[in-house]
């Protein structure tokens, strides 16, 4: 039997699951994020953890797969920048593997997400997807005949940076104008606020104050509040643009939205399928492009590191 631990660092917790090529899960753990130069140490204690809970002998395990935020050199096994983590160019491939004696890959955290679910989730039927991540930023990753699409030294597929608005809304990357700064849960929340300050007999009010506002509330009353619908019609429009540029771009068969907002469901995947069979380029009869949501939650994230090592 072969089997593949994947490695999913965030900024508070590292979770590990071990798989099989079908993706079957036969052990999850996770520990706290410890950054800079214990990083490493977390994943391979975590890791070797998992790897006692199956079972079984390293010979059956072909590979660790991490998935980590900041900027990674997936050809070196670095991670070469992640503030959040505390890391700067360090080896993290090179020196859990030393300590775990398993080969081990290292990718972008979102770029895993994006193969779990095309490997295991909403795009499994796919060929070509794209995962967008509707957090408190915007991420995701794309997959291209089935192989995950890195860019130049794996810095590539940033998608929350292209510009739709120039000139626009300040984004926590410098620019202005960037999807993430219109589509991410963060601007959902800044401009549901916006129109509670605006409309004082807005039914918002009765469920939450400024301060409680959350990505659900101007869905929540989208259908009996006119400010909280124009919200609604607001982020559909700025979020349509976005996933029409991706669709024009790559021509995917699908784009799975993942993070908090993805909840939503029908009420984001009719109205932005409608948007986008409306403008996408050359219409949507001889190559559509699907909305969907994604499937696999906080699950993704590790089971696409450990996909790095599974060929079809």
């Amino acid at each position: 039997m072969s089997l593949y631990i994947g490695i999913d660092v965030g900024g508070t917790t590292v979770k590990g699951a071990v798989i099989d090529k079908s993706g079957t899960v036969y052990a999850e753990d996770s520990s706290p994020t410890q950054k800079g130069d214990r990083l490493a140490d977390v994943i391979s204690t975590l890791t070797e953890r998992l790897i006692s809970t199956v079972g079984k002998p390293k010979s059956h395990f072909k590979g660790v797969g991490i998935g980590s935020a900041g900027m990674i050199d997936a050809e070196n096994g670095s991670i070469v920048f992640a503030g959040n983590l505390d890391v700067r160019n360090v080896p993290v491939a090179k020196l859990v593997e030393s300590k775990v004696k398993i080969p081990v890959k290292i990718t972008n955290d979102a770029n895993a997400a994006a193969l779990g679910e095309a490997k295991f989730g909403a795009g499994k039927s796919y060929s070509d997807s794209i995962l967008v991540t509707l957090g408190t930023g915007v991420g995701g990753g794309i997959i291209i005949g089935g192989k995950l699409f890195e860019g130049n030294k794996s810095a590539g597929a940033e998608i929350g940076h292209m510009v739709i608005e120039r000139g626009g809304d300040a984004c926590s990357c410098g620019r202005r104008g960037c999807f993430e700064a219109y589509s991410s849960a963060t601007a959902l929340i800044k401009r549901t606020k916006w129109a509670m300050e605006e409309d004082a007999g807005s039914a918002m009010w009765t469920s939450c104050t400024s301060e409680t506002v959350t990505g659900r509330t101007a869905f929540d009353f989208m259908d009996t509040d006119v400010s909280a619908r124009e919200v609604v019609d607001w982020y559909l429009k700025y979020l349509a643009c976005g996933l029409l540029n991706l669709a024009n771009i790559f021509r995917p068969q699908v784009i799975m939205l993942g993070g908090g907002v993805s909840g939503q469901g029908t009420k984001l995947t009719v109205p932005l399928q409608n948007l986008l069979n409306k403008e996408l380029f050359g219409g949507a009869d001889y190559a559509p492009v699907e909305i969907k949501t994604a499937t696999l939650g906080s699950k993704a994230g590790a089971l696409g590191a450990a996909a790095l090592w599974i060929e079809d």
